[in-house]
């Protein structure tokens, strides 16, 4: 299995693997979601490299190995994933994305039509009547949100992310980091609060028109991005392949990951060149 080495590039820390031999395919940009970093790709990288991909995964502002560059706010994420896919020299991309890192990735896809190759979405969101979950209105909310990331430690980031999933001490450790200054915790409130869905209007029907292999992943029991969200993206997008995951919670790459990196196989085979 290929290494995932974290590597710098403008604003952006990013692991990548590579694949043995001569590629089969575009590359494979992994964008994470909130409140991880691109270790949660770690594996799924690997699974890449050994189906004959590139396999880059950044780490957003403020996460894992990126520093904060405020204001963090959707936009500007949205600014500087495009940046990092530019000094890669990324022509084409099969986009895989999750929580967080649809709402970016998506963006960036729509605003980029001829740049996708293909789409994995995974229990995110792309809708302008969108709905934020209890957690993220505390985070939304002025002075709420500053209270809660305040008082939080590595002690209780840790039970409060296990409550959702298995998180292993080394995750805990990489996610912390976007706790751990004020500067990214202050990125972290910019981000939430410039999330209004409304933004979502002028990307109606523009994800479809991509015309693209897809493939939806999502976890049946997924709390804070309900399996519902998984079946409006398929009526949106007729031609997408759907597979949920029975059982399953919001981080199915963290608590499914061999599920979820045989679904990533299948999918990444059937859009090699030449299939």
């Amino acid at each position: 299995m290929a290494g995932a080495d974290v590597k710098g590039a403008g604003r952006l820390a990013y692991r990548e693997a590579l694949p043995e031999g001569d590629a089969r395919g575009d590359p494979v940009l992994f964008v994470h979601g909130f409140p991880e970093s691109s270790y949660m790709w770690r594996g799924a990288l690997g699974v890449a490299a050994e189906a004959g991909r590139r396999a880059i995964a950044p780490d957003l502002l403020g996460y894992g190995d990126s520093e904060p560059d405020p204001p963090a706010t959707w936009e500007r994420q949205l600014e500087a994933l495009g940046e990092l896919v530019d000094e890669l020299g990324l022509e084409r991309v099969a986009l895989v994305v999750h929580d967080w890192g649809g709402l970016i990735g998506l963006r960036w896809a729509c605003e980029h039509p001829d740049r996708p190759s293909a789409l994995l979405i995974s229990d995110s969101g792309f809708f302008p009547d969108g709905v934020w979950h209890g957690l993220a209105e505390v985070i939304r909310t002025p002075g709420e949100g500053e209270k809660l990331l305040e008082g939080l430690t590595r002690e209780s980031f840790g039970e409060l992310i296990r409550a959702a999933g298995s998180f292993p001490d080394d995750a805990i450790d990489e996610y912390w980091k976007a706790f751990a200054t004020p500067a990214a915790r202050g990125g972290l409130l910019e981000m939430y609060r410039s999330g209004d869905f409304g933004k979502l209007a002028a990307y109606e029907g523009r994800l479809a028109a991509l015309d693209v292999p897809t493939l939806i992943l999502w976890g049946e029991e997924d709390a804070f991005a309900p399996v519902a969200g998984a079946y409006r993206f398929r009526r949106e997008i007729p031609h997408a392949e759907l597979e949920v995951i029975e059982g399953a919670g919001h981080f199915i790459w963290n608590d499914r990951a061999a599920r979820c990196h045989e679904a990533l196989t299948g999918f990444l085979g059937r859009t090699a060149r030449g299939s």
